[in-house]
């Protein structure tokens, strides 16, 4: 599957150097270009266009990744991207993993503009405030594509989409779905409120509980989570913004959950109240 390129490409070249630079956010930034490793991460870059161009612009890849997944090999040629036969040292240099699967991609960012999200008139988004984890984000954006959500919103005090542990953290949703990034929380909800969309804070000392919110039948129309910080949830700013600040109901002795779970309980809870007779239409239906 490599036989175009017979011999590996030496660590010392500047394709290595310049992939390897790419863990660090300030080059990402620079290049606008970021890590995907592993097979499913580099499956689905390979699958993604972003603005007519292809997302998956080059790959190293092991002799043996490139025969186990000659499939993705196929993608990645198919799509224009230069692929490389890189040793097991070469792919350890590249890689942030501790056991590295033998495939990393270089992809051209992705994320959607702000305004262009809110266009689409979105029925559920997740909207992540202050959340600085990039494991915790990347599992954020992973519920958000399992329930299917419309959108995720970084604000500017979040973590980098593209760090490299939060794009693994995602399994590939974040090729999935429209992210912005880096919207003060302020625009974030000022936009999604004139796009006639509920904001509802996750709060573990919320005022309302999210059984009650399902009992009244209030979540069946277009609907943004706001999500907070790991260790200290929202700040009283941020709840103040939303229309409602909700708690997931604690019913055994556990002391809270972790932001992720609750993040997929809440996701979950809209997904339902709005696929249920009488839920939400589009708003450019109403």
């Amino acid at each position: 599957m490599l036989s175009a390129t017979p011999e590996p490409i030496s660590p010392r070249s500047p394709r290595v150097s310049a992939a390897r630079r790419l863990a660090k956010r300030n080059f990402r930034g620079k290049e606008r270009l970021f890590l995907a490793e592993g097979p499913q991460a580099v499956r689905e870059a390979a699958a993604h266009r972003a603005g007519g161009d292809a997302t998956l612009v080059e790959l190293f890849a092991t002799v043996e990744a490139a025969e186990r997944y000659a499939d993705i090999i196929g993608e990645a040629r198919a799509v224009g991207a230069r692929v490389h036969r890189a040793d097991e040292q070469v792919i350890e240099d590249i890689s942030t993993t501790v056991t590295p699967q033998g495939l990393v991609g270089i992809c051209r960012f992705l994320d959607t503009p702000f305004e262009e999200i809110l266009a689409a008139r979105p029925k559920l988004v997740a909207v992540l405030a202050h959340v600085r984890d990039p494991g915790n984000a990347g599992t954020v954006l992973r519920c958000a594509d399992a329930a299917g959500a419309d959108a995720v919103v970084l604000t500017d005090a979040s973590v980098d989409l593209y760090n490299p542990k939060a794009v693994r953290a995602s399994v590939g949703s974040l090729f999935h779905l429209p992210v912005a990034v880096g919207v003060p929380v302020e625009q974030a909800v000022a936009g999604l409120k004139d796009a006639r969309v509920r904001i509802l804070a996750a709060d573990g000392a919320g005022d309302d509980d999210l059984d009650d919110e399902l009992d009244k039948r209030t979540m069946g129309g277009p609907t943004a989570w706001v999500f907070g910080n790991e260790a200290w949830g929202l700040p009283e700013e941020t709840r103040d913004l939303a229309d409602a600040v909700v708690r997931v109901p604690i019913h055994g002795k556990a002391e809270s959950l972790n932001l992720a779970t609750a993040a997929a309980v809440c996701l979950y809870a809209s997904a339902r109240a709005q696929r249920a007779s009488g839920g939400c239409r589009s708003v450019t239906e109403s």
